[in-house]
């Protein structure tokens, strides 16, 4: 059964996501509030949990799964990131923005994309899930929270409560997240490509 955890959406409770945090480097599995929706998240290293997360999200190993930074000073030690897109990224973090990126080899083979060696990171802007990325003291896996066989993310945590809490170790209720999907951009090309439109505004990439 997942342990709840209730936060102030602006000042969490550092006592109860040091608990949260505790859950993670058991190995479990955390539903957790973002500036674009609810998302599952797990320890990078934690292969089992891996496996864990993708089953409950639903999807196979060719999903891009998402490395959840602090800030782009940890992004550099998964993504090999020239100048260019440095300054680009810097231009929106954080924010709702996931950039599809070539991984480093600090990313293990099993969370980044099979066949082109790829990884989503972004930076959110939410202080509870800050705070938490602050506590963990390193990056963590994410996945936007949408039911299998479902289209729109997740939103509501006593709704995720009910539906997943025997198949999570914890849930942190921060209140509604605006419920909108991450924009995200390919920039493993020779141009930035726009793969999906979401709550990120494309104007601010001058796309």
């Amino acid at each position: 059964m997942a342990q709840y955890f209730e936060v102030h959406p602006e000042n969490p409770q550092p006592r109860l996501l040091k608990q949260a945090v505790a859950l993670l480097e058991k190995g479990g599995i955390l539903a957790v509030p973002t500036d674009s929706s609810y998302a599952l998240v797990c320890h990078l290293d934690d292969k089992a949990a891996v496996d864990t997360m993708r089953r409950i999200r639903g999807v196979d190993d060719k999903h891009h799964l998402t490395l959840l930074c602090r800030d782009l000073s940890e992004l550099a030690s998964y993504a090999k990131v020239d100048n260019t897109q440095y300054r680009l990224l810097k231009s929106v973090t954080p924010g709702p923005f996931t950039f599809i990126l070539e991984a480093s080899k600090e990313v293990p083979r099993r969370v980044s994309h099979p066949s082109r060696k790829t990884i989503g990171l972004r930076v959110p802007e939410h202080a509870v899930l800050q705070a938490l990325l602050a506590l963990h003291e390193g990056a963590l896996l994410a996945t936007t929270l949408i039911a299998p066989g479902e289209t729109e993310p997740l939103n509501d945590a006593a709704d995720i409560r009910d539906r997943f809490e025997k198949l999570l170790a914890g849930i942190v209720d921060a209140g509604a997240c605006a419920q909108e999907p991450t924009t995200v951009i390919d920039l493993t090309g020779s141009e930035p490509e726009v793969l999906r439109q979401g709550r990120g505004d494309l104007a601010r990439l001058g796309l």
